[in-house]
């Protein structure tokens, strides 16, 4: 099954000259749906993923199946002030300014074998912090997986260290 043909192009979306990839018709396809968490999950099958993390909000929805999957628990991350308990967090520089990130101080133990699954990597920005945010409570990152990958942007660079999981690259703007 071909995945791409289930990403709908939407152009100057948020904002004019930027290409959305939307993933609404691969979500409303079961058998795509069920080929992409296999296929996200796969190179990690043996490697004993305790917890897959995800960073809010359309990597919610792939990490808790592919966790599923794995059968591995799932942890959210998330914007900050949105998680009730105590959190630990990271700030990372973007183009234009700066964000955070954050996740429950006690979401991952030390040594836990972690995945990091999003929908899409483009810069590698929030990638990269979220894997901080897991090394920075003791989780052991064992690769990150995306749906998308913006090759041309080169994020997955920034991740070398992690190793870059993704089903679709899309090599040009």
């Amino acid at each position: 099954m071909n995945l791409e043909t289930y990403i709908r192009d939407i152009p100057d979306f948020p904002k004019k000259g930027i290409i959305f990839k939307d993933i609404t018709p691969l979500l409303g396809n079961a058998a795509a749906l069920a080929q992409t968490v296999r296929d996200l999950a796969k190179p990690f099958e043996k490697s004993g993923v305790d917890i897959v993390a995800a960073i809010e909000s359309r990597g919610f929805i792939f990490g808790s199946l592919v966790a599923q999957h794995l059968h591995a628990g799932f942890v959210p991350i998330r914007k900050p002030g949105k998680l009730p308990y105590k959190t630990v967090r990271v700030s990372y520089e973007l183009e234009y300014g700066k964000d955070t990130i954050e996740m429950h101080q006690d979401a991952i133990k030390p040594g836990q074998k972690v995945l990091l699954v999003d929908d899409l990597i483009a810069t590698g920005g929030t990638a990269v912090a979220a894997c901080q945010l897991v090394e920075q409570v003791g989780g052991k990152i064992v690769g990150t997986a995306f749906v998308v990958e913006l090759s041309f942007l080169h994020g997955q660079d920034k991740l070398a260290k992690w190793g870059v999981h993704s089903l679709i690259k899309v090599t040009g703007e």
